[in-house]
């Protein structure tokens, strides 16, 4: 009488373990685009401090100086204390009072420019974006 065959044995598969404090990929995507929000947002304060500049300048060499005057004085104070790379950045409550006038100060110099629906955009996309990047601790 032959041997009957064995029956395989089933293998079973490794069930994936979570590993704590992993991102998944969707959190992870969402916070860089954060972060992406945040330098749209610096560019759009420089822009809104030029704009500012040429609204409120009477003669096309004062709309020019404050133009450019404007955004230089604060892209060095970005450079100073809001850049990461800066020498001395702002932490804690010095960060906190450094982005509310960072970014007020685009949204009143568009309001000041005669936009102030979207100075109020700015300002609610600003918000939106300090709540996200303190809750994910950017």
């Amino acid at each position: 009488m032959p041997m009957p065959m064995p029956m395989p044995v089933p293998v079973p598969m490794p069930v994936p373990v979570p590993v704590p404090n992993q991102e998944s990929a969707v959190l992870s995507s969402l916070k860089a685009v954060n972060l992406l929000v945040m330098f749209l947002l610096e560019l759009a304060v420089y822009t809104a401090v030029v704009l500012w500049g040429v609204a409120v300048g009477g003669t096309w060499p004062v709309e020019v100086a404050l133009g450019v005057g404007a955004p230089v004085v604060m892209m060095a104070a970005w450079a100073l204390f809001g850049s990461p790379r800066a020498r001395r950045p702002a932490r804690g409550a010095g960060r906190f009072v450094l982005e509310v006038l960072w970014f007020g100060a685009g949204a009143a110099a568009l309001a000041a420019s005669g936009r102030p629906w979207w100075a109020a955009a700015l300002a609610g996309v600003c918000l939106v974006n300090a709540v996200l990047r303190r809750l994910w601790k950017q």
